[in-house]
């Protein structure tokens, strides 16, 4: 139990109206979760602003209002009201607060870059189960206890927002957890959402093409990222980067280094991996979350026992193979990590190589062309498709993308509807083919201009898979 007084206490806000000694519930910026006794946060976000519903979250129960403006009139003198100068940072401090800050009796690690925060996440969480701790992740593709994903409701966002993140970090502590391990995305870092975390562990994976347009450029995005280097007590870096090197110069904290090269602290020339996880950037993203552990004081012999036995996460190069033909399912939605993945493919394929991606609407334009050019500089055929589309003109998204192409190409086709698109490269694929479905991974809806629509591009290519299986077969019987 926590009393208005106490949760105020130690930061900086005046405060007017009400009764103080009021027993707070809860915290949030959402009206619609405000229940008897809770703060409610009246924050101006991208497309609301919260001060539209002071009114409805009195009449539910509020015991407070927070605010960062000072002209409101419109709020009974009799509701308590604090004016602090950023809410984002009020909400992860009275977040904290409100259940004990939970942060402080585990072990944190926070991974932060363009690419690879999944995997490396999935990575650590995997190593410290090896070694007998419990181990949650936090991220992209959900929440995990010792490996099993469990229900928590949520909105599914990289890094959850304050009022989410605590009381999850709680139940973590309820239920004997000892190490968090957590995607720490530009735009939960901008937003102040990991501010009271007490972070032990930073590790920064990459700076790619990514975010740009919704932070207001490549500087800012940066800045972002930058900031984990100042929450963390130790700090990890890609020293194969040059962006991240370059971002550390400054760093106050213990810096460890992996890489390949001679000059980093963590290098691992005969790395033995399970032969499923393919590609160089995998490698890169096993050191990081080695070098994790290493800083946890684990011996680099041991460590090394148990990475035969990784395994990629959900979305990431998940492979399905039939009669031949294998098809990989990947989250791959920016440049670098198209890429990376195409780089990888191309140099295990022996026929070829099919790619189906399209780009998200209301995200960088920019690397839209980028992205095809890629496509069909690895690609033996390329099928544009729609990804999530959100509010933007999918077929706006989809010429964009053609534009890197260079002018006409029978090898490249653009095709709406993205279940026939994953149909269409299956159906065409031959023995010795890899087919690439890329953009979306774990994901298991689309986002359109109506809403969430129920889809998977796993289920769809096995599902093609299945069905090319049967007609080829009746071929076969009607020859």
């Amino acid at each position: 139990m926590l009393f208005l007084t106490e949760l105020i206490k130690d930061w900086p806000c005046t405060v007017s109206g009400g009764e103080l000694r009021t027993v707070v519930t809860g915290i949030t910026e959402d009206s619609s979760r405000v229940k008897k006794g809770c703060v409610f946060v009246a924050r101006k976000g991208n497309q609301s602003d919260g001060v539209k519903y002071i009114r409805k979250a009195i009449e539910q129960g509020a015991a407070a209002i927070v605010i960062d403006r000072t002209n409101l009139t419109e709020i009974p003198a009799d509701v308590v009201v604090i004016t602090v100068s950023d809410c984002t940072k009020f909400m992860s401090h009275a977040s904290a607060q409100l259940v004990g800050n939970p942060a402080k009796r585990m072990k944190m690690i926070a991974v932060t870059g363009t690419n690879g925060k999944t995997t490396v996440t999935h990575f650590i969480g995997q190593l410290l189960s090896k070694f007998g701790n419990r181990v949650a992740v936090i991220g992209t593709t959900g929440i995990f206890i010792d490996g099993v994903k469990i229900d928590y409701e949520c909105p599914k966002m990289t890094t959850l927002p304050a009022e989410y993140l605590h009381p999850l970090l709680k139940k973590c502590v309820d239920e004997n957890v000892s190490h968090i391990v957590l995607e720490a995305s530009s735009l939960g870092l901008s937003s102040n959402r990991l501010d009271h975390c007490d972070i032990d562990i930073g590790i920064l994976l990459n700076i790619g093409t990514d975010h740009y347009e919704e932070h207001g450029g490549k500087f800012a995005y940066i800045n972002a990222k930058k900031r984990l280097i100042q929450m963390a007590k130790t700090f990890i870096v890609n020293n194969d980067d040059k962006e991240c090197v370059k971002m550390v110069q400054n760093a106050t904290v213990p810096l460890v280094y992996f890489g390949t090269n001679s000059s980093a602290d963590v290098q691992v020339p005969e790395l033995k991996m399970n032969p499923d996880i393919l590609g160089h950037y995998n490698r890169m993203n096993t050191l990081a979350a080695i070098s994790a552990l290493l800083v946890l004081g684990y011996y680099l012999d041991d460590i090394l026992l148990h990475c035969e036995l990784l395994q990629l996460p959900e979305g990431r190069l998940q492979q399905l193979e039939r009669d031949g033909v294998k098809v990989y399912v990947d989250y791959a939605h920016t440049p670098d990590a198209l890429e990376a993945v195409l780089q990888t493919l191309s140099n295990s394929c022996y026929g070829r190589l099919i790619t189906v991606f399209g780009c998200g609407g209301q995200r960088d334009k920019g690397k839209r062309a980028e992205m095809g050019e890629l496509a069909v500089l690895y690609s033996s055929i390329v099928i544009v498709t729609s990804d999530n589309p959100r509010n933007e003109d999918p077929k706006a998204i989809i010429s964009d993308i053609m534009e890197g192409f260079g002018g006409e190409c029978s090898a490249i086709e653009a095709e709406l509807d993205r279940k026939y698109a994953i149909r269409k490269a299956i159906f065409c694929a031959a023995p010795g083919d890899i087919v690439l479905i890329a953009g979306k991974g774990h994901e298991k809806s689309q986002h359109t201009a109506d809403g969430l629509i129920p889809f998977s591009d796993l289920e769809e290519a096995a599902r093609a898979l299945s069905e090319k299986t049967f007609l080829d077969i009746k071929e076969i019987n009607m020859e």
